[in-house]
């Protein structure tokens, strides 16, 4: 399998899927810390697409992605497979997703995986369940075991990171 593309449903994957409201409404979402170091080694053998149904807490899920160097679009999750086809061969995307509609698309892509706690059904027609909660180190479990099964392996101290790695460049952290 040629895979070229992997596509991440933000809420529920990337965060923990729960959101904290107030009277005003949604205010926060939690992120955990591995998915970023795992999504920056991958993105440097494919192209990574971040999505979210989300309208009411977008700019809180825009601003985790672009934090960690990437775009997220917003889509509704009745519109997901569409755009998915108008953006990429599906023939060559994974897609991580949690929620009881993202189902639908599962059929259609080369490989799906969802978070340990997606919902059942999700979960039951994925390809893989990782062990990681969405918000957990999901996405890093994610990203590693794509690596594994369809470029090659992972090695970590094989990765150059002459460069820095993610959002740090080389040199940045010393004072």
């Amino acid at each position: 399998m040629d895979i070229k593309n992997f596509v991440v449903d933000c809420d529920g994957c990337l965060s923990d899927g729960k959101f904290t409201y107030t009277a005003e409404g949604k205010v926060s979402k939690v992120y955990g810390d591995a998915d970023s170091d795992a999504l920056s080694i991958l993105k440097q053998r494919l192209t990574i697409y971040f999505v979210s149904g989300d309208k009411r807490g977008f700019a809180i899920t825009q601003k985790r992605v672009e934090d960690m160097g990437f775009k997220v679009e917003l889509v509704s999750t009745f519109e997901r497979l569409e755009w998915m086809k108008s953006e990429m061969d599906l023939s060559q995307t994974v897609f991580m997703a949690d929620g009881i509609y993202d189902s639908l698309v599962f059929p259609h892509v080369a490989y799906s995986i969802s978070p340990a706690n997606g919902f059942y059904f999700t979960k039951a027609k994925a390809n893989f369940v990782t062990n990681a909660k969405g918000g957990e180190g999901a996405v890093a479990e994610a990203c590693i075991h794509i690596m594994e099964k369809f470029l090659g392996g992972f090695d970590l101290s094989k990765i150059d990171f002459s460069k820095g790695s993610g959002v740090w460049k080389k040199g940045e952290g010393k004072k």
